[in-house]
């Protein structure tokens, strides 16, 4: 299991459009994805609902975890992708 943590940055925090292109991008890994919100909630990385539900604003600290053959690549690309997001 790899984890690497990032900062949410878009002004508009993560809504429905860049949480479907997320779920899209962890579901093209195999293994599990999860995304954990300020140290506590734990959520699948594979789920628009699941993803919506940490309610993830500016600032927000979020763990990316992966677990599988591609674990590394995973989170590189998650978290990347969170990155990514600056409005």
């Amino acid at each position: 299991m790899i984890a690497k943590k990032t900062t949410i940055k878009a002004p508009e925090g993560l809504h429905a459009r860049p949480a479907g292109e997320l779920v899209k991008l962890a579901k093209s890994f195999p293994g599990t994805k999860t995304l954990i919100s300020n140290g506590a909630r734990e959520v699948s990385a594979a789920s628009v609902l699941s993803i919506l539900s940490l309610a993830l604003k500016k600032g927000t600290e979020v763990e990316v975890k992966a677990e599988g053959p591609d674990e590394e690549s995973a989170v590189n690309a998650l978290a990347g992708f969170l990155d990514s997001l600056e409005g």
